[in-house]
């Protein structure tokens, strides 16, 4: 039986940099050495590290001035160190357009000397839409916005001008799955377990004038402190930045960023057409907030919600259960996750649909 992974994260890898990796594991490149034995400050893996970085460069076309960090903690721990290294003493502003917007406000707000202000949110709508932003405070210190709300399936698909004020965007589950220009951010970070890698890798992107001026009192979340140490203050994720670097050459490999989303957008318009052509399924969210990479479905129905789960399982479609949150089913259809995979999961919807139109 053929298995789909529609998990939202970790998610699914290209097979080929799963057996580049497995190759590695026991002598990377006739070094005698495992990928996961090799010492971060040794010459093998300061060429991954380098390599790994001027990749994503290529690929998402980073300008000079903006510094790239390949650091720990996830996407969450970024919630917190944002506002503590550039926010204190100033004003900080969001936009809510669901469950991680709601996190990352959240966070900000404990930390001491930190003004948190919610600019826009779509809660009135059951975070089914993107918000529009009205007035900014110039002075404010940001305006942080979430492009792909991964439990809700809600998608930025044109970037706000946030004019003066510099925009920071948690990019985590539509990372490397967008056309979105870096130099409309003064800082991208994203948790690597969904579009590059494994667990345990997090990227930032940050404009130098964007890093910060004043000591953190911790120097592991003091952006400068990580800059200036180019990622080494500690020792880093090795093995998830080695498995970037392989999930970068597949991207450049395939086309690159423009052909990865021309394909994304294929899947996700495979599956939309599906939803809204059928009498059972639908989506929650609204046409142009829909996301690429996470698409929530329902029925309408709890307990056929859970009978479907249970027949696409036992079918070899894993991880379709929605948010826990939300219910429903959610498919996650990141880069990797093949075209096939999504034209067996509408035939499947299919199916299922006409054995409930005949019962």
């Amino acid at each position: 039986m053929t298995v789909y992974n529609f998990s939202a994260g970790p998610a699914v890898l290209p097979t080929k940099v799963l057996e580049q990796a497995q190759s590695s594991l026991v002598d990377y490149q006739g070094s005698g050495m495992s990928i996961l034995e090799l010492s971060h400050r040794s010459s093998l893996f300061l060429a991954i590290i380098d390599e790994c970085e001027q990749l994503l460069r290529e690929l998402m076309k980073i300008p000079e001035n903006y510094r790239v960090l390949f650091m720990q903690g996830g996407a969450s721990l970024q919630f917190s160190m944002l506002p503590l290294n550039v926010a204190r003493g100033k004003k900080a502003l969001y936009v809510n357009t669901g469950a991680w917007a709601k996190k990352a406000i959240a966070a900000a707000k404990k930390v001491p000397n930190v003004t948190v202000e919610v600019v826009a949110s779509s809660e009135d709508d059951s975070f089914t839409s993107v918000p529009t932003i009205a007035e900014l405070d110039p002075e404010a210190a940001y305006v942080h916005i979430t492009t792909n709300e991964t439990i809700g399936g809600v998608s930025y698909h044109q970037i706000p001008d946030t004019g003066n004020v510099p925009l920071v965007a948690d990019m985590s589950s539509n990372f490397l799955s967008n056309d979105y220009q870096v130099e409309d951010f003064a800082m991208i970070y994203a948790g690597a377990q969904k579009n590059l890698g494994p667990a345990g890798l997090t990227v930032v992107i940050i404009r130098e004038d964007f890093l910060n001026t004043e000591e953190v009192f911790a120097p592991m979340l003091d952006y400068r402190v990580q800059a200036d140490n180019q990622s080494m203050y500690n020792t880093p994720p090795t093995f998830a930045i080695y498995v970037a670097k392989l999930v970068l050459e597949w991207v450049k490999e395939v086309g690159g960023v423009a052909e990865v989303v021309k394909r994304n957008e294929e899947k996700a318009a495979l599956l939309y057409d599906a939803i809204d052509q059928s009498q059972l399924f639908s989506s929650p969210v609204a046409k142009e907030a829909r996301s690429l990479t996470n698409i929530p479905f329902v029925t309408g129905q709890a307990e056929l919600d859970k009978l479907f789960i249970q027949q696409a399982t036992a079918a070899g479609f894993e991880n379709i259960k929605g948010h826990r949150s939300v219910g429903g089913m959610r498919a996650s259809i990141y880069n990797a996750f093949p075209l096939e995979g999504v034209n067996a999961l509408v035939a499947f919807m299919q199916a299922f649909e006409q054995e409930q139109g005949e019962n």
